[in-house]
């Protein structure tokens, strides 16, 4: 079978396009770099009890646990690459990332433990070389790299029913998931011992709201004043509030809901998962759930009879049993009743949702919609279009691909707002980075973050954890959490439009068309991704170009070019860097920055002997226009590429005269002088 990168359909071998979305499937060579989370489960003490057993004793043995392991980590959106005895390996992130696998990694691997007794399970998180093409049921690996190792050595050194996970697993999970310290793993093969975590439980709803809550005054005042009206009024009110990941739609609806509770009102929240979809209902099953006072860990029994106690207080004896018998099909404690059509048990919902709000204001916060199921959707735009005469305000929290769902989302509404959530001002992101980094004395790097996270709060907390947590130099790797988002983004892109990122990448955060036209792509299709890319907003056309005749591009978010490049293996950049540099040496002078930016074309496409000598013309051009700083910059490129003596030698005479010049011109600068 061939599995779809996009949708995750698996497709016969013979199908050259997915039969469910109709993306172009990859050929078994296509290969990207990707941050996956690698799972391991193993049987304790299986290898000893099979050398007693018949073969067809220990297959009877392995097939249930095989499928109850398999079961559980595919329902968290896992793919299982291999079964190896008792061993089960399955990878998250690849072939499809959705930006929060290690916390479904973890989650997973919590669920097999819950499900199978005696096993030792592990999770690691890191970089691999994905085979987007591979068949796991056929044996075909699909992922390599140090990240697998090591998470068979963390799964050899787990306790029995325990779920170790490595220290990048831990950092991109440990707002979602509950830990306790572990003893460091020594491992064959590492210089150091290997940090690690126990992961103890996954509260089903909690987020982490600890951090600043900066800026975001309007959108709060907005919100205020739709409630004002809401429960002035008794006017039942559908806001939608539209960001990115990261911008901050959870931090805000929290802040709404603790404005709501102070004003006498009470609100309950609801999230969509995007795995285990068990329920099409879950996030409104959530919040009926807690108006009910039921928690995950009650008896079916137990459950249901709180329900039945609740209703029963709210709703009159007749009404109330048909209401009841309908909510509990909802949640999940009916599982042999029926309801004869949708509209009945959207009717008794409505019921119960009116006496709800009947003689309190009540918010309901569905989060994270762009993940709902259809009948979620239909559900909440019914409440907002048949309630009448109540103080109750319906948020919506989604991502902007909630619009290519449900493209009329909200239209026809009696009372219904958008909120669209923008990155923070520079001013607040500069104070939300000052705030985070100060806490660990690094706040003079406030302005770098800034500048890199291009007001995403989440960005700017992430890096300012990976400065401040790092031990090394200025270049910092991005924290696994980003390129996780910013993966999934990407992933959930049309196939052309994905290509034509992960080639722009290879130009830098701007780049030109003329280059994009030499690899290939036809004018007419070319012009039509690219205008698709600019209404997802992931690049802008600039109205003014460095060179002539030429259409400009710039990535919105450098972080977006940053995770695109990443993804490409070093022979994809080779090659689209070699057309890259033979694009500009056709279309500029070759001087300046466009002489630097030819030098580390050619030496990323492997040419450095064209690269020495661009690196050294650059550096020349610095030195003419006394940027001496950059001249040594280029200086050192250019050394660390000269492959025979005299050149080495007099590449380092002309690097000392460069610095000491560097020198001289610091020096004179701070007495005052300016360069002599």
């Amino acid at each position: 079978m061939a599995t779809c990168a996009v949708c995750g359909q698996d497709n016969p071998d013979v199908a050259r396009f997915c039969f469910a979305c109709g993306t172009a499937l990859a050929e078994a060579g296509d290969e990207e770099r990707r941050v996956v989370s690698v799972v391991f489960v193993d049987l304790v003490g299986f290898t000893g009890q099979a050398e007693q057993l018949d073969p067809e004793d220990v297959r009877a043995l392995l097939s249930p646990y095989h499928h109850a392991v398999r079961e559980e980590l595919e329902s968290f959106g896992g793919v299982v690459e291999k079964f190896i005895g008792d061993a089960v390996m399955a990878v998250f992130g690849a072939p499809t990332a959705f930006g929060d696998d290690a916390e479904r990694a973890v989650r997973a691997a919590l669920a097999v433990r819950e499900r199978v007794s005696g096993v030792r399970i592990a999770v690691n998180t890191g970089e691999a070389l994905v085979t987007l093409g591979a068949r796991p049921s056929h044996g075909e690996a699909m992922v390599a790299g140090d990240v697998v190792n090591t998470a068979a050595r963390l799964q050899q050194a787990a306790p029995v029913d325990g779920v170790l996970v490595g220290e990048i697993t831990y950092h991109a999970t440990q707002a979602a998931i509950e830990y306790v310290p572990a003893d460091a793993v020594s491992a064959k093969g590492k210089a150091e011992p290997l940090r690690a975590w126990l992961a103890v439980r996954a509260p089903s709803d909690e987020r982490d709201l600890s951090s600043t809550f900066v800026g975001r005054k309007r959108e709060l005042a907005l919100l205020r004043d739709v409630w004002d009206r809401v429960t002035e009024q008794r006017t039942p009110h559908l806001v939608t509030v539209l960001g990115d990941a990261g911008l901050g739609k959870t931090r805000l609806a929290a802040e709404f809901a603790d404005t709501v509770q102070q004003l006498g009102g009470f609100s309950v929240r609801g999230r969509t998962l995007p795995y285990r979809e068990s329920s099409a209902y879950g996030a409104f099953a959530s919040q009926l759930k807690q108006l009910c006072g039921i928690f995950e860990s009650d008896a079916p029994a137990a459950a249901l009879e709180k329900l039945r106690a609740t209703v029963g207080t709210m709703l009159d004896p007749g009404a109330a049993d048909d209401v009841t018998a309908h909510l509990a099909i909802l949640i999940g404690l009916a599982p042999e009743a029926s309801v004869a059509d949708r509209e009945t048990l959207f009717f008794s919902i409505r019921v119960f949702i009116e006496a709800v709000a009947r003689d309190r204001p009540t918010l309901l916060v569905f989060e994270d919609l762009h993940w709902a199921d259809t009948s979620l959707l239909d559900l909440v735009e019914l409440l907002a279009a048949r309630l009448r005469d109540l103080p109750i305000l319906l948020l919506v929290l989604a991502r902007p691909e909630l619009l290519d769902a449900r493209p009329s989302w909200g239209g026809g509404l009696p009372a219904y707002s958008t909120v669209p959530l923008a990155p923070l001002p520079e001013e607040d992101a500069r104070r939300l980075a000052r705030e985070r980094l100060t806490a660990h004395s690094a706040g003079s790097r406030a302005d770098e973050l800034v500048l890199a996270a291009a007001g995403n709060p989440l960005f700017i907390e992430q890096l300012a954890a990976t400065v401040s947590e790092s031990t090394v130099g200025a270049e910092q790797a991005l924290p696994t959490t980003i390129r996780a988002l910013v993966a999934a983004r990407l992933d959930a892109l049309p196939a052309a439009e994905r290509a034509l990122v992960l080639d722009a990448a290879v130009g830098g955060k701007v780049f030109w068309r003329g280059a994009l036209e030499r690899m290939g792509t036809e004018q007419e299709e070319l012009t039509d991704v690219l205008a698709a890319l600019e209404r997802r907003d992931l690049i802008r056309r600039e109205t003014v170009s460095a060179i002539e005749g030429e259409q400009q591009f710039m990535f919105t978010h450098v972080l977006i070019r940053d995770v695109a490049y990443d993804l490409l293996p070093r022979a994809g950049r080779r090659e689209r860097h070699e057309h890259f540099a033979r694009f500009l040496e056709e279309s500029t002078a070759e001087v300046g920055e466009a002489g630097a930016a030819l030098a580390r074309h050619w030496r990323d496409a492997g040419d450095h002997e064209r690269a020495l000598q661009f690196f050294v013309a650059a550096a020349e051009q610095a030195e003419r226009g006394w940027a001496k700083d950059r001249a040594v910059t280029f200086y050192r490129e250019a050394l660390v590429l000269a492959d025979d003596a005299d050149g080495k030698r007099l590449i380092k005479q002309r690097l000392a005269v460069a610095m000491q010049a560097w020198m001289h011109v610091d020096d004179a600068q701070m007495l005052g002088l300016g360069p002599s």
